[in-house]
């Protein structure tokens, strides 16, 4: 497959599965699954019930999450040594396997993977999904309560993709203590929301006292300089839009931006960036503006204007979530 192939594959997937579901009746579905979304989950109680509802949501959310999930493991991956890449993976949390469509785009090889969901209506159509991309040829798909009881296999990988937001504090915390210990890696991406944000900051603390090392978006180790309650640490993916978006959402736009948050860490050797562009850069005349997180003094403004040559030309190319490098 070329890098561009399981995100064209996976849309063509779920096209699929709306081929038998009138289009008000999958809207109908998403709303009021967006709905529940919003309130609590028990974690003993799936959102998730059949497969029309499954269907839809997916069709719906998962190419979404597929880019803010790839967006996280290319910043990742620029951070670890050249050539790494794991040799296997589990997605805690991954229903229909969205992360694991995403892990496939970035490293494109086979590898055992394990998708544990308490979902068995999403990890069937998971399953059903994969049987497109030849490198999902060895995903298992597991029935697992995500909670305080979660045992995670060993892994070079482990995933937890817009999981933390749907279980109280208590699991939350066992659930990213588990990941920390069974993980060579861990990527955990939420909603790029104040709310998502937070429950990433508390995981991040959590996995570097665990020991491991953060890798992105961070280019340190240190507290967040950023103010509670003030700003929040989030970035953006484009994403195509379908029909489905557009019915449920309105508009005519034939993408959105998937606003989300992340934190990247390995127990092995990590290279992480100088800074990072925390927002979109301000193209002005004759100048760009940059925010940018750097390891000091944290939180400041580049301004790179075109007495600086190549590196005017740098800013101009730069995009939100990039790493940055001031070498003038």
């Amino acid at each position: 497959m070329t890098p561009a192939a399981p995100a064209e594959t996976l849309r063509a997937a779920l096209a699929g599965l709306l081929a038998g579901l009138p289009p008000k009746q999958a809207a109908q579905a998403v709303e009021r699954l967006i709905a529940n979304y919003r309130g609590r989950t028990p974690t003993d109680a799936p959102v998730l019930r059949d497969r029309s509802d499954v269907a839809a949501y997916a069709a719906y959310r998962m190419p979404a999450t597929f880019e803010a999930v790839r967006s996280a493991l290319a910043a990742f991956a620029e951070a670890v040594p050249e050539g790494w890449e794991p040799s296997s993976h589990v997605d805690v949390g991954g229903g229909t396997g969205a992360a694991t469509w995403a892990v496939s785009a970035t490293w494109e090889s086979a590898r055992p993977v394990t998708v544990l969901d308490w979902a068995e209506p999403a990890l069937a159509l998971g399953r059903e999904l994969a049987a497109a991309n030849p490198l999902l040829s060895e995903v298992l798909w597991q029935r697992s309560r995500i909670g305080a009881a979660l045992s995670i296999p060993s892994a070079d990988l482990v995933t937890v993709s817009y999981v933390l937001g749907e279980l109280t504090a208590a699991d939350r915390g066992s659930v990213v203590a588990e990941a920390a210990r069974a993980g060579q890696a861990v990527v955990i991406v939420e909603p790029g929301t104040p709310e998502g944000y937070a429950r990433v900051l508390q995981a991040r603390d959590q996995l570097i006292a665990a020991g491991l090392r953060i890798a992105a978006p961070c280019p340190h180790d240190a507290g967040c300089p950023i103010v509670p309650g003030q700003d929040w640490c989030h970035f953006s993916a484009r994403v195509s839009r379908s029909s489905l978006h557009r019915q449920v959402k309105g508009g005519s736009l034939p993408y959105e931006d998937e606003k989300f948050s992340y934190v990247a860490a390995t127990q092995g050797e990590v290279s992480p960036v100088q800074a990072r562009v925390v927002r979109k850069p301000q193209i002005r005349k004759g100048q760009v503006l940059l925010d940018l997180c750097t390891r000091e003094p944290g939180l400041t403004r580049d301004t790179v204007t075109k007495r600086h040559g190549p590196l005017y030309r740098a800013a101009r190319d730069a995009e939100w979530g990039d790493g940055w490098s001031r070498t003038d």
